[in-house]
């Protein structure tokens, strides 16, 4: 038999003696004991299969649920004269990768909000009015004033960001989700 050629038995006199079948020619490998896999065996290796996916399934979601949310603790954000009326001021909060918005609304107050939609995560933005911020995503809104959700998918309101006001500074001081 010359390399490349057929496995031994198989196509050659005193093989199988008949006609070799495409297949075999095409895909010249033997398994000897693939008719030996039983459905009981079959069946046990997708359940282990499975509950290896369930049990890594569940651990992932109580090491994400003990880790918990980010405080962010006390930061200085900006100076209170500089925040107008219908204009947002951007900022991070309470980690670097957590895009905020700080508003002052009509009324004079003030307000700040995660401006990651509670939707799937989208940056919210203030709208022209000035009443709402919208997700440009799915057509979300939320309220300027209290962050509660006004239309769209998203079913919680913006997580709100705790704000206090020191010798004419806007401080950060936590988040509480809502």
């Amino acid at each position: 038999m010359t390399a490349g050629g057929p496995p031994p038995g198989v196509g050659e006199a005193g093989g199988t003696g008949g006609a070799v079948p495409v297949w075999r020619r095409d895909f010249p490998y033997r398994a000897d004991r693939e008719d030996e896999v039983t459905r009981r065996e079959f069946v046990r290796f997708l359940m282990l299969g499975s509950g290896a996916f369930a049990v890594g399934t569940v651990a992932v979601a109580a090491l994400t649920s003990a880790r918990g949310e980010p405080d962010g603790g006390e930061v200085a954000v900006v100076d209170e004269a500089d925040l107008r009326p219908g204009e947002p001021f951007l900022f991070r909060y309470p980690t670097a990768d957590d895009p905020a918005i700080l508003l002052r609304t009509p009324a004079g107050e003030l307000a700040a909000y995660s401006q990651k939609c509670t939707h799937l995560g989208c940056v919210v933005y203030l709208s022209e009015a000035g009443d709402e911020l919208v997700c440009p995503c799915h057509e979300g809104g939320f309220s300027a004033a209290t962050g509660e959700v006004l239309f769209g998918p998203p079913e919680r309101p913006l997580p709100r960001i705790t704000l206090e006001v020191r010798g004419g500074t806007v401080w950060a001081t936590g988040v509480e989700h809502g």
